[in-house]
């Protein structure tokens, strides 16, 4: 059945192993891309390869290392790759779309509204969306991981059937193919745990950023919000086709969560925490378990500056992540209480708007 698609190509498969665009490449997925177009889906591209398409053009001899060389490498290829998109694109009657985006636009609930508003337009008027990281101005960004939580995050946004995320690997294995001759290709994982990671591999290519664990990482993301995932390879035509179908050179991350509401998913994956809590075993076991909200008797430990409505960050004794929550007290108060019983706390503060620090309704679980 026709259904909305998000497609993620990282530089390695878009440019040379010296550096800028490698045309042919970028013909190729094109092509694939609009033969799933003319099957009826909706595409959305998420690229990357601004970075290693500018780097040569504006005078680098290697792939840049300091932040500004990079933004300047990036402003110079982004305007590259898109020219070629659009010559690519156009040659099978189609016209994309450039969206530039950044953490602070998923960061901000209205501003991510704004992005998949203009997003729905595009699809709705036959457009393709090509999506990108604004490496020319984000700092963080482009440490992401060549922008696999990116295309995590937009297909999360987009509410995708599946996110294709190919790299030049086909799938992850037990161990390193080029190394273990008993290396075996995982062709599908039920749940993403330590021992995935444990497997996954480790940096990108010279010209990319991204290695197998951002891609873990991206699934991880995906698959929480009920989009499964596919990382592989399509590197011949047809490729892409069948990795679509659940037949193709890589491995499928299954989901057998219900999607989460948007406002979890934005809670969980795309805002920015500002303050952090430290919580007892009793109230890891609540939160975790339980499904009930964090009092202030179960805080041990606050940190950061935040006020009421911010999300914060809750951990364990362990320095361990439990999950995210938006806190119900600034953090003047949330001192005054930590570790205070219900009736401490009305004795300290007296008519409290919410008793809860963090209500179940506003958390999520990241462990």
């Amino acid at each position: 059945m026709p259904s909305r698609i998000v497609v993620k190509i990282g530089s390695s498969s878009l440019t040379t192993t010296e550096g800028g665009l490698h045309p042919q490449a970028v013909q190729f997925y094109t092509s694939e891309l609009a033969e799933l177009r003319d099957a009826g889906h909706e595409v959305l591209l998420v690229t990357s390869g601004a970075v290693a398409a500018g780097f040569r053009k504006i005078g680098y001899t290697t792939r840049p290392r300091l932040l500004h060389e990079k933004q300047a490498a990036a402003a110079v290829g982004q305007a590259l790759l898109m020219e070629s998109y659009q010559a690519a694109f156009a040659e099978h009657g189609l016209l994309a779309a450039q969206i530039l985006l950044t953490r602070t636009d998923f960061a901000s609930r209205k501003r991510m509204n704004n992005a998949s508003r203009t997003i729905e337009e595009l699809l709705k008027q036959g457009v393709i969306p090509v999506i990108n990281e604004n490496d020319t101005v984000s700092v963080d960004e482009l440490k992401f991981g060549d922008n696999d939580t990116l295309s995590a995050l937009v297909a999360n946004m987009v509410r995708a059937r599946r996110l294709l995320i190919l790299t030049d690997m086909d799938g992850l294995y037990t161990a390193d193919p080029r190394i273990s001759p008993d290396a075996e290709r995982l062709t599908e994982i039920e749940e993403i745990t330590d021992d995935i990671y444990a497997i996954a591999g480790g940096s990108g290519s010279s010209v990319g950023t991204g290695g197998m664990r951002s891609k873990i990482d991206a699934a991880k993301i995906a698959t929480r919000g009920g989009v499964p995932v596919f990382i592989g390879r399509a590197d011949l035509s047809g490729d892409l086709k069948t990795a679509l179908e659940g037949t193709g050179k890589g491995t499928y991350f299954a989901t057998h969560l219900s999607s989460l509401p948007m406002k979890k998913q934005w809670l969980g994956f795309m805002s920015s925490p500002i303050g952090m809590i430290t919580v007892d075993e009793g109230a890891e076991k609540a939160l975790l378990h339980g499904g009930h909200s964090l009092l202030p008797v179960g805080v041990k430990r606050v940190e950061g500056h935040f006020h009421a409505g911010d999300v914060v960050e809750v951990i364990n004794s362990r320095s361990e992540k439990l999950g995210r929550g938006i806190i119900n007290y600034d953090e003047e108060q949330l001192q005054q209480i930590q570790g205070l019983s219900t009736t401490e706390v009305l004795s300290a503060l007296g008519e409290v708007h919410r008793l809860e620090v963090i209500h179940r309704d506003e958390w999520i679980t990241l462990k």
